[in-house]
This record gives C-alpha cells, sequence and structure tokens, in this order.
C-alpha cells in the first residue's frame, strides 16, 4: 500500500513482479505505430551542399576589399533578397513545383511553402583559428521529390554565387564611382583654397610672414641709408654757405679793385676765417675727411691768389676797366650750383628714404595680422590638399579592388560539393520514428505501472497496517506453502 505517493523499493519490485508484461508490450507497440508512420507519412528528401568562402589571391595588406561586412550581415541580407516572392516565383514556375495547389491556393502560399522548405546556415570555424569568421554557409533544401530537391538546391546556392559576385561589383563600382565625385569636390576645394592663398601673397606681398626677417634687415639697411643721407645733405648745405660766403666776399674785393681801391686786408681776413674752419674741423674730423680736405684746398688756392694778385695787379692798366669776372667767381659760381644740385637730389633721395621706411614700418606692424589670416588659408590649403590627396590614394585602391572583382581575384564563394542526390528521405527517418515510439512505449508503461501501484489499496507489510489501522501489530501470520510444495521440498 502506497501512502503519500511515496513508492518504496519494495512496491516497485512487487508491481513490476506482477505486471511486467506491460513494458515489452507498450514499448513493441509504440514501436510498431512509429514504424507503421514511416509507411504512411509523406516522405521528404533534403538536398544540400557547402560552399566555402575563398580569401581574395592578393593580400589585403597591398590592396584593400571594398566590401567588410561581416559575412553574417551579408548572408543575412542576400538571403532575405534571394528568398523574396519575386526571386522564388520564378523558382516555382520553372521547376513546376506544387503542381496539384498552384490551382487552389494564391502564389504567396506556394512562395512560403518553398521558403520553409530551405535552409541556410553558417560553419562553424575551426577551433583554435585566430581569425573566427565562418569558412561558409550550407544551402539545405527540403522537398518531396529527391530531384527536385537537388535541382532547387542547385538553383539556390548558383542565386548566392551569383548575388554575391554581383554585389560586391555593384559595391566595388559604385565606390569608385563615389569617390570619382568626391575627389572633384575635393580638386574644386583646394584650386579655391589655392586661388585664395594666391591672391592673399600678390595682395600682401612683402608682409608675409616669411619676408618679416627681411623686412628688419631692410629696415635697418634704410634707417642706416637715411642717417648717411642727412649727413650729407648736412655737408652740403654747410658747403654752399661757406661758397656763398666766399663768393660775397670775392665779389666785394673785384668790385674794389675795379674801382681801383685796395683791399689787402679782405683776403688776409678770408685766409684767417678758413683757418678758423679749419681748426674747428679737426676738432670733430680726422685729417683725411672729405671735409678737412677740401678745406685745405680752398686755402691753398686762397693762399695762391694772394700771391698772384700783386702782379697781375701791377700789370692792369689803372686807367682800363674789367669787363668780365674773374675765374675764381666763376668757379665759386659753380660750386655753389653744384651744391644746389647736390642738396636737390639729396633732398629726394631722404624723402624717398623716409617714404620707403614708411612702407617697411606698415609692413612690419601688419606682419602679425597677415600672419594670423596666412595661416589660417594655409591650414585650410594643406586640409583641402591631404583631402585631395587621400581621396586619390583611396581611389586608386577601389579601382584597384575593383580589376580584382573583374577578374575573380577577391573573395569569392566556391561550392565544395555538387547538391547532394538523397537516396533515403529525410522525414520520417525509420530509426528516428521506431527509437522514438520504443522510447514512449516504456515512458508510458512506467506511467501504467505508477497508476496501478497508486490504486493498490492492499496491505502488504505491519508497517502499512499500521499506518493503514493506526494500531500496532500483535501477531503475524506466517506465509504457509502449498502441500505440494512441502512434498517437493
Amino acid at each position: 500500500m502506497i501512502q503519500n505517493g511515496e513508492i518504496s523499493l519494495a512496491d516497485a519490485k512487487r508491481v513490476l513482479r506482477k505486471f511486467w508484461w506491460i513494458l515489452p508490450l507498450n514499448a513493441l507497440l509504440l514501436g510498431a505505430l512509429g514504424f507503421v508512420a514511416t509507411l504512411v507519412l509523406p516522405k521528404k528528401y533534403t538536398s544540400s551542399t557547402s560552399v566555402l568562402v575563398e580569401q581574395p589571391v592578393v593580400p589585403t595588406d597591398y590592396v584593400k576589399p571594398v566590401v567588410t561586412q561581416d559575412l553574417n550581415q551579408r548572408l543575412a541580407s542576400m538571403k532575405a533578397q534571394l528568398l523574396s516572392s519575386s526571386r522564388l516565383q520564378p523558382i516555382i514556375d520553372k521547376f513546376n513545383l506544387f503542381p496539384d495547389k498552384r490551382a487552389k491556393v494564391p502564389m504567396e502560399v506556394l512562395v512560403y511553402d518553398l521558403q520553409k522548405s530551405l535552409e541556410v546556415e553558417l560553419l562553424e570555424p575551426m577551433s583554435g583559428a585566430i581569425d573566427r569568421q565562418p569558412p561558409g554557409f550550407r544551402v539545405a533544401v527540403t522537398f518531396d521529390n529527391p530531384h527536385v530537391a537537388q535541382q532547387i538546391c542547385q538553383e539556390i546556392t548558383s542565386m548566392f554565387m551569383e548575388q554575391n559576385s554581383k554585389r560586391r561589383m555593384e559595391q566595388a563600382t559604385d565606390t569608385t564611382e563615389f569617390l570619382s565625385g568626391q575627389l572633384e569636390q575635393a580638386k574644386v576645394k583646394m584650386d579655391e583654397q589655392d586661388a585664395r592663398l594666391a591672391q592673399f601673397k600678390r595682395q600682401y606681398l612683402g608682409s608675409l610672414p616669411e619676408e618679416e626677417q627681411a623686412n628688419l634687415q631692410l629696415l635697418t639697411g634704410l634707417n642706416t641709408q637715411l642717417e648717411a643721407a642727412t649727413q650729407a645733405l648736412n655737408r652740403a648745405g654747410q658747403d654752399k654757405a661757406f661758397n656763398e660766403t666766399m663768393l660775397n666776399q670775392q665779389e666785394a674785393n673785384w668790385k674794389l679793385m675795379q674801382s681801383g681801391q685796395q683791399s689787402p686786408d679782405t683776403q688776409d681776413q678770408q685766409l684767417a676765417i678758413l683757418q678758423d674752419q679749419l681748426r674747428a674741423l679737426l676738432t670733430r674730423y680726422t685729417p683725411e675727411h672729405p671735409d678737412v680736405i677740401k678745406l685745405k684746398a680752398q686755402i691753398e688756392d686762397l693762399q695762391k691768389r694772394m700771391a698772384d694778385e700783386p702782379a697781375v695787379s701791377a700789370a692792369v692798366n689803372p686807367s682800363r676797366t674789367k669787363t668780365h669776372e674773374p675765374p675764381q667767381l666763376q668757379q665759386l659760381r659753380a660750386r655753389i650750383k653744384q651744391d644746389e644740385v647736390s642738396i636737390a637730389d639729396l633732398t629726394r633721395r631722404q624723402t624717398q628714404i623716409q617714404d620707403q621706411i614708411r612702407v617697411i614700418q606698415g609692413r612690419v606692424q601688419s606682419s602679425p595680422m597677415v600672419e594670423e589670416q596666412f595661416k589660417e588659408l594655409t591650414r585650410n590649403s594643406q586640409a583641402a590638399t591631404e583631402i585631395y590627396n587621400e581621396l586619390i590614394k583611396k581611389r586608386a585602391n577601389s579601382a584597384m579592388a575593383a580589376d580584382l572583382e573583374h577578374q575573380q581575384q577577391s573573395e569569392t564563394f566556391r561550392v565544395l560539393d555538387p547538391p547532394s542526390y538523397p537516396s533515403s528521405p529525410s522525414f520520417p527517418k525509420l530509426r528516428v520514428f521506431v527509437g522514438g515510439g520504443f522510447g514512449a512505449g516504456l515512458a508510458l508503461a512506467l506511467g501504467i505501472l505508477f497508476l496501478l501501484a497508486m490504486l493498490d489499496k492492499a496491505m502488504y507489510t505491519e508497517r502499512d497496517v499500521e499506518k493503514c489501522l493506526k494500531l500496532p501489530v500483535l501477531v503475524s501470520v506466517p506465509i504457509l506453502a502449498p502441500l505440494r510444495l512441502l512434498r517437493l521440498k
């Protein structure tokens, strides 16, 4: 007797000894039903093939592929396209599939039935492989005719290979065309930046950052030239004033001589003035200075004229009046004229140098602003040039990748084995159904034995009596064997 649903080992042995025949009977019965099901159910045949993904012949370090999408994503995308109604309906028409249903159900239902019969799955990569990318995929088609299943598998596999080649070719071509368009735009932008930079250089010629040091050196040289021109102008002014003084004195002497009067003290005064000027110049300049040398020459000339003047005076007829100026006056006038020309030239030169200095100073002062704008234009030009050069490299790589696609040298799909011809049905399988029926029969038999054990209310042991009656057992009657068993003993 079983209490609280707990079956002891003794209870199990007792039920099994009593109803042992239930186990083989159920196992054989359900196994036979499974065998009959394999004969009755419609048979399905599966044709399959494996497609390997071959790596490019040229290493990717030399030519980078334009198709970098993961195989899982590519396969999922191609599967969605190839298993669409527009791609499967031609297959149904080509092989005349589902002839008994075509007049009864719409084409969408037939396409759905064909989709259910197709299976595409990735192959597992080898253990320990560095690249965990799947080496390929498997295509399986399950249909009620083995020959038709093989044909459909061949057609689907061909569609996958054609679709992969077509997509890779289109993507390589589209990438090359896209990069060509981007390259043209980048060239236009680069030309615009170069034109702006060239215009800026023309506009601020002389104020560019690389010319700043040359401008400073030029400014230093111009300041030196200005100082020299100013000194030369001062000297020319002094020479003119001196020559004008000498001319005035010579004219006064010449007029006195013309009137018959003598002025011996005048030339002595001139000589004393020149000597005083010479002493003053020697305090500032060396004896080799041009002003000192020039003044010495004037003193020597005056001394020579003073020495020659008495003889000239004696030879001159007092009653005769001189009508033209002596050479000394003409020389002084020529010197004064030359000094005026020199002063005009030096003044013009000084003005030119000052104008140049103002221009150079303006360039130096505007150099920081020009440098900032120049750097910005240079950065933009360099960035446009770098983008253009990078696009040239990418387009060249894309063109090479497209050539590899044309030559079938890139990643390709290769059928490992032709689609198999199924000689035995994949559904229903005899071993699966018979084994499943046998196992189900054993499980059913065990369930029946458990139910029989639960329904058995007989008491077999003292424990059963105590639990059922809740009274202690005082006497137990032993089992009496039949008389024939005793005689045998």
